[in-house]
């Protein structure tokens, strides 16, 4: 099983075992639906992919891939509000526009966006990262 990742083909198995993930058929199934191109995915949005592909893969599993996929540095997760968690493909760095009305998440450059100074991190703690989310609406 093969996707493209940035036009070039890449092994789901292999990639998965090089990130120190077992290839399960379930895993290499979630992979090959999400990782072949740049998304932004709920756990629902998911399932229901996988069972247009005939891929019968419990919402425990589909949940619990997608936390492995984030631990390992596959997936980044975008918590738009209080319940709702996206899925996004992409893995470096960048920002978003959250579409209220739609639900639509869609990127924003990392150079768009600039933040001058940020606040010293309590003690005993260091920065991890920096998320924007521009809310918007339709007119």
């Amino acid at each position: 099983m093969t996707i493209m990742i940035s036009a070039q083909p890449v092994e789901i198995p292999g990639m998965l075992e090089a990130r120190g993930i077992s290839a399960t058929r379930q895993r290499r199934e979630i992979a090959r639906v999400l990782l072949g191109k740049a998304q932004h995915v709920t756990a629902e949005q998911l399932m229901d992919e996988l069972a247009l592909h005939g891929q019968a893969i419990s919402k425990a599993t589909v949940y619990n891939t997608l936390k492995l996929f984030v631990d390992k540095g596959l997936l980044r997760e975008v918590h738009v509000d209080a319940t709702r968690t996206v899925y996004d493909t992409t893995t470096t760095p960048h920002h978003h526009f959250y579409n209220a009305d739609s639900g639509q998440l869609s990127d924003i450059p990392l150079e768009e966006v600039a933040i001058t100074a940020l606040p010293n991190p309590p003690e005993g703690t260091v920065s991890e990262g920096v998320d924007v989310i521009v809310r918007i609406r339709n007119r």
